[in-house]
């Protein structure tokens, strides 16, 4: 076999065992479900939210709808904005009594990102509740889902439940890039395996939606743990499991759905901010990425331009891509695909290429400490 043909037949085994892993967790992972049963306990929803007056009040919409829930609260932190965030907040609570809203003017702490602030800034604000449901401006919402989600928690008997929201992508940036996100765990992780563990680097997490036991949440000092990172969601997981509590990751779609980023320049910012931080550092970087070359690219070149048998391989290692990446795509949408869906998975070597350049220009940026995300510096101050 010659050397071209050894490498087409790597990638494609590794194309093959990631379709393998995406199937078991589309067959496997914990699924939020509405039920009529009635949560008791208090809950109070957090909301950090910083320049969102254009998405927070369909939020607030969606919050005023939940049912199924006996005692909620809901504070909003405006932290800074300059976008009128706190009026656009009151106009859309109205005279509902169960929230909250307050405004921080302040700079986060040395040593503190400003989502960390601001999630700490909200907890201090709480008090005799048995759930913290933290919450970012652009998820949306079915009148079910908060319930379903509490109700998944202490069904799972977990410190922290991770509801994966379906992630709505509608420009062509957004649908090459933005399946990346639950595609990235679902065809590397074996979920059901993940969440009877607690080894730290099997913990997943998504910052918009975070149901947390707030006694435990407590216990590892809350925010305040995870002061200086980016990836703060993945980062209080891990201390969790750190102190032998669970974390659970279930899928939230229909559930639950987000539109992240809107156009490419937002998608850009937003995704440079944190890819520095997502293997490690840049060796992690370049070993992750040099393994999605070698599965992703070589199989549909080798199908292309290869011959024989190698060509065949190729297209094997190809076709299991494509079908990897839309039972991921499936799994978060709570089974559903449509024609974009299709045509994403089938560019997915070029969703990998823009990965890797999205990667190396967040190492870049974070090298040259010029991070920001809402003009705020993402390399906290000592």
């Amino acid at each position: 076999m010659t050397l071209a043909a050894k490498v087409v037949t790597a990638g494609s085994a590794v194309a093959a065992f990631g379709a393998a892993t995406a199937l078991a967790n589309r067959l496997s992972l914990r699924r939020l479900r509405a039920s009529e049963v009635e949560i008791t306990e208090p809950v109070t929803v957090l909301i950090p939210a910083r320049d969102e007056a254009d998405r927070l009040p369909d939020l607030i919409a969606d919050l005023r709808a939940q049912r199924g829930l006996a005692d909620l609260g809901v504070i909003i932190l405006d932290d800074g904005s300059t976008d009128g965030t706190a009026a656009a907040a009151l106009a859309a609570i109205g005279d509902d009594e169960r929230f909250l809203v307050s405004r921080n003017e302040t700079d986060p702490p040395a040593g503190w990102t400003g989502k960390t602030a601001a999630c700490a800034r909200l907890e201090a604000l709480t008090s005799g509740d048995d759930v913290l449901i933290f919450l970012d401006a652009d998820i949306r919402l079915a009148p079910d889902a908060l319930a379903a989600a509490v109700r998944e928690m202490r069904s799972a008997r977990a410190a922290l439940l991770c509801p994966w929201p379906r992630q709505r992508a509608e420009s062509a940036a957004e649908q090459l890039i933005q399946p990346l996100l639950g595609w990235s765990w679902a065809s590397t992780l074996p979920v059901a395996l993940a969440n009877r563990t607690l080894s730290p680097s099997m913990a997943v997490a998504c910052g918009q939606f975070l149901v947390f036991d707030a006694a435990a949440y407590r216990a590892i000092g809350g925010h305040a743990a995870v002061a200086d990172s980016v990836t703060e969601d993945l980062a209080i997981a891990r201390e969790l499991r750190r102190s032998s509590r669970r974390t659970v990751l279930a899928a939230a779609g229909p559930l639950a759905e987000t539109r992240m980023y809107r156009d490419a320049a937002e998608l850009t910012e937003g995704y440079s901010r944190w890819l520095w931080s997502a293997c490690g550092g840049p060796a992690g970087s370049l070993a992750v990425g040099s393994v999605a070359a070698l599965a992703f690219w070589a199989p549909p070149l080798a199908a292309l331009f290869g011959r024989g048998r190698t060509r065949w391989i190729g297209l094997l290692g190809y076709t299991a891509a494509v079908a990897g990446r839309l039972l991921a795509r499936s799994t978060e949408n709570g089974g559903s695909l449509d024609g974009a869906d299709v045509r994403a998975a089938l560019a997915h070597p070029l969703s990998i290429a823009a990965y890797l350049a999205l990667s190396a220009r967040s190492h870049r940026a974070q090298r040259d400490s010029t991070l920001t995300w809402k003009g705020r510096s993402l390399t906290p101050t000592r």
